[in-house]
């Protein structure tokens, strides 16, 4: 069942599909989250390029799981449907 658009951690983009800047502050701090986790990884992977891949695709995953969660439905938009 879809989250009301005022509850929606992260609004649907404007344009094209996707979801856009967070909305709310979980939201935000679901972002950093993520940006924490890539620099800490680019940090201790070092030379260990396959470590570093695996993380940033393990995180992006969970961060798309998160947005489809707790965001509103994407679909194909063309500006005008707000």
């Amino acid at each position: 069942m879809p989250l009301p658009p005022e509850e929606a951690w992260f609004p649907a983009k404007r344009y094209g599909w996707g979801w856009g800047v967070p909305r709310r502050w979980q939201g935000v701090a679901v972002f950093f989250a993520y940006l924490a986790v890539l620099i800490t990884a680019a940090i201790a992977a070092g030379r260990h390029t396959g470590w570093y891949i695996l993380t940033v695709l393990v995180a992006s995953g969970l961060l798309l799981a998160v947005c489809w969660w707790k965001g509103e439905r994407p679909r194909w938009r063309w500006g005008g449907d707000r």
